[in-house]
Order: C-alpha cells, then structure tokens, then sequence
C-alpha cells in the first residue's frame, strides 16, 4: 500500500454565512473570493477543497483563513488524507463524477 496516501493531505473550508442583508452577502462574497484567491476549488457553493501535500503547510493557510473569516456565521475546516479524500463519492444529477486528482504541481498566482 502506499503510505503517501495517507501522509498527503487536502483541506476542506464549509461554511454556512448569512445573506439577508447587502453588507452580509457582500461579506459572504468575499470570502468566497478569498478562498478561490488562496488556491480552493468550489465543491459546492459553500463548500471548497485544496490539495496541502504535507500537513505542516497548512499552517499558515489556515492562519489566513481565520484571518479572512467574516464577522458572522459558521466556517468549519476539516482535513483529509489523499486516501480519505479519494474515497469520496460525487453524484450530479444522480451520475457519479470523478474525483479530484492530486495536482501535478501546485500553481502559483
């Protein structure tokens, strides 16, 4: 078995954010922004995931998450080996889809 599987991690940012009032959504925009700035890629819409590699470099994305987390509502993060993660399930519209590979490399912008 390969034990880079389970040393090899992903980050998962879910979040539940109010949006009734205009300063809230825009709120709950930026942070949405944010994550996609940082690396993330949208699972569903308050739901994101990143490839880490070793867990040691989720220190400092963390960090800016909390940094960034809007002043009202729920952010929960949770971290995944490459294994765990590879054994979820995506169905849309009822047809499984392929999970997310490991990037090749991570890009910088």
């Amino acid at each position: 078995m390969d034990k880079s599987k389970f040393r090899l991690m992903w980050l998962m940012v879910m979040f539940d954010l109010p949006v009734t009032e205009k300063a809230e959504r825009r709120s709950a925009t930026q942070f949405r922004n944010f994550l996609l700035d940082e690396g993330f890629e949208m699972s569903q819409f308050s739901v994101y995931f990143r490839f880490i590699g070793e867990k040691e470099r989720s220190i400092p994305i963390v960090k800016r998450i909390k940094e960034a987390l809007p002043a009202n509502g729920k952010v929960s993060i949770l971290f995944f080996t490459d294994k765990q993660f590879s054994d979820i399930l995506y169905f849309h519209d009822r047809t499984l889809v392929e999970n997310a590979e490991i990037p090749d490399q991570l890009a910088l912008f």
